[in-house]
């Protein structure tokens, strides 16, 4: 069984398959789906998801506070606590960002070895379990969620804005925050419907390859 931490291979290609039957390839094969979907969709990785975007907001929020400190200053020392906590928020955020990128590029790899070992062969009840549908919902909600609550924030606020109830200052991070909650939720809205998509058109529809005879 591969670990959680590495990514297993791609299945080997056609001519050097070396399953004696069918049975044994669905054996492996379910095996390796199952990992890989639950690397994929699991509720360790919407953790990730979460913990990303909580230590974003953090960074931003302290970003913003920033901000604020900086309108409330009126001479070089009062701007001095402001820039201590720019820097912290700059600390913050850039874990959060490395986080995203490498929490992204992992995602394709492993939808990527999802299609190729999905598309080795079909087994309806076998692949049964691998659909999830419980947890494609609850990406879906959560991330409709963010999606929602983030873009209410970058419209809403601006709009305050321009009515005078804000500060520019205030706007900025309350404009942050709504960015960030938006790109989670979107990057959990892909990953979703990722799965949905893959689960249609691998599992349900034509395998890409035959399936392997014994020997073959």
């Amino acid at each position: 069984m591969p670990s959680r931490s590495l990514l297993p291979p791609p299945p080997p290609p056609a001519e050097i398959r070396t399953w004696p039957d069918r049975e044994t390839l669905l054996r492996d094969r379910a095996v390796v789906l199952d990992e890989l979907v639950k690397m994929f969709v699991g509720p360790a990785r919407l953790g990730v998801l979460w913990m990303w975007a909580g230590t974003a907001a953090l960074g931003w929020s302290l970003v913003g506070a920033a901000l604020l400190m900086f309108e409330d200053a009126y001479d070089p020392l009062g701007v001095a606590p402001g820039v201590i906590c720019l820097a912290v928020g700059a600390v913050v955020l850039i874990p959060a960002a490395v986080l995203l990128a490498v929490g992204v590029a992992r995602d394709l790899r492993v939808h990527a070895l999802l299609v190729q070992w999905g598309g080795l062969d079909r087994d309806p009840v076998g692949d049964m379990p691998l659909r999830r549908p419980g947890a494609s919902l609850a990406w879906l909600l959560t991330s409709f969620t963010l999606c929602a609550t983030g873009l209410f924030g970058c419209v809403a606020v601006p709009a305050t804005a321009r009515a005078g109830q804000e500060t520019y200052g205030l706007v900025a991070w309350l404009m942050g925050l709504g960015l960030i909650a938006w790109l989670a939720g979107l990057t959990g809205l892909v990953k979703a419907f990722a799965h949905r998509r893959w689960v249609l058109r691998v599992l349900v529809g034509a395998p890409e390859d035959p399936p392997v005879t014994a020997g073959g």
